[in-house]
């Protein structure tokens, strides 16, 4: 069971919005992601700048991974008291220059002193052509950005007391807006991958109810690794040749994984928030 899932529909009065990286209310989407100290990330690993960029751009993600333009950003932010006024406004100029970055207005949120430090970002985007989860059809090819894997790698470095390169992408994740405005078209349905292939493509069968046919299953150190941020989509085959275009156009690379086929996908890799 995903018990992220499970209690967020025990909560929601109208179910038709829950189960896609955003909800769509009209035009607008809404979505929220949380980046909490020692669940996310160690105060060690990362300076006050960079947790903040982070915060934000893995919320902007969402975004991105629905077609919608982010426009506006509400942060909720617990600080610990020991927490320097440097450290404050590092932490402020890092989510306020990945905001920038992306054309988003952070117009207001609420604070409260805490143990630690903990984010709570709500992203407001606006999209006339939303990708969702849903629309998934036997035969659509699965496939995803980018070459995965190295946040995984990262971590274990960071968890050994190592250090990682400031561009590394559990630092600093790169999204993929342009490929995904110019393939929306050609696209069936598709999310970011945050909680790492294997239990993202689960999410995205079992909205459609279908599961997949690999054409090389990536081994558990690849499939499992989570917040890397690259796309998760499908599309019809007869696609293929436009979306490699759009590949090549938008300096994407796309690897094919396999196709949706009738069953059920079986996500084994440990769960990342329970």
């Amino acid at each position: 069971m995903n018990i992220e899932n499970h209690f967020i529909t025990l909560m929601s009065q109208k179910k038709s919005r829950i189960g896609d990286d955003g909800a769509v209310v009209g035009e607008w989407i809404f979505s929220k992601d949380i980046f909490f100290e020692n669940v996310h990330f160690k105060r060690q690993w990362l300076t006050c700048y960079q947790i903040g960029y982070k915060a934000m751009i893995i919320n902007i993600s969402d975004a991105i991974a629905m077609n919608a333009q982010a426009k506006y950003a509400l942060v909720g932010a617990a600080m610990p008291k020991y927490l320097s006024l440097f450290d404050m406004g590092e932490l402020a100029r890092g989510m306020r220059e990945c905001a920038s970055e992306f054309g988003v207005e952070i117009i207001g949120g609420d604070t409260i002193s805490n143990s630690k430090l903990d984010l709570s970002i709500t992203i407001i985007s606006k999209s006339t052509n939303p990708l969702t989860r849903r629309g998934l059809k036997v035969g659509d090819i699965f496939a995803h950005t980018g070459n995965i894997g190295s946040s995984l790698r990262h971590l274990r470095y960071l968890m050994a007391g190592g250090v990682v390169n400031t561009n590394s992408r559990f630092i600093r994740p790169h999204l993929r807006g342009p490929f995904i405005q110019k393939g929306r078209p050609f696209l069936r349905c598709g999310m970011d991958i945050s909680d790492g292939l294997f239990s993202d493509l689960e999410k995205l069968c079992s909205a459609n109810r279908l599961g997949i046919r690999w054409n090389k299953r990536p081994d558990k150190s690849h499939g499992c690794s989570g917040e890397e941020y690259e796309m998760l989509f499908a599309f019809n085959p007869r696609h293929t040749q436009k979306l490699k275009r759009i590949s090549k156009l938008t300096r994407t690379p796309i690897q094919i994984i396999g196709a949706a086929k009738r069953g059920k996908m079986i996500n084994r890799c440990k769960s990342h928030h329970f």
